[in-house]
């Protein structure tokens, strides 16, 4: 089994770039997790590395609707008269480095990365749940 620290850090190396460039999968079997990169060299990647029958690849953020819908959600209740502006920042590439910008400016880069650290959460609990993954306790997981 693995636990639920260990989902998070491979939903976070996939989510880390775009859609499809890191992959992450979790064995079924045994609960181990491998990392697949697009920039790795495919000569280094041991296909018997990952001896694995029953396996689910981890989620990228955009998976679980978690990109620009996470957004406006904020949006919505902290930055209510900018919403606007932070609509026509994401009709164009790089919202997220301006939308980033304009918290830092308002004071709510730190408030944005907690909201969202939360969100994330929330969401791959409710998809460890809706796989029906089984997972160790953090604190057995330790001793």
């Amino acid at each position: 089994m693995t636990t639920f620290e260990e989902i998070h850090h491979a939903f976070f190396y996939v989510s880390s770039d775009d859609y499809g460039m890191n992959r992450a999968f979790l064995c079924l079997d045994n609960g181990e997790i491998i990392y697949r990169s697009e920039w790795d060299d495919p000569k280094e990647e041991d296909e018997d590395e990952f001896d694995c029958d029953h396996f689910i690849e981890i989620p990228h953020k955009n998976d679980l609707d978690l990109g620009q819908t996470l957004v406006i959600e904020f949006a919505e209740v902290h930055l209510q008269d900018d919403l606007d502006l932070v609509q026509r920042i994401f009709s164009r590439r790089g919202a997220y480095r301006r939308f980033k910008e304009l918290l830092d400016e308002r004071g709510l880069l730190q408030t944005w990365y907690d909201y969202e650290d939360i969100r994330e959460k929330e969401a791959l609990g409710e998809w460890v749940q809706d796989n029906e993954i089984e997972l160790e306790s953090q604190t057995a997981k330790s001793s």
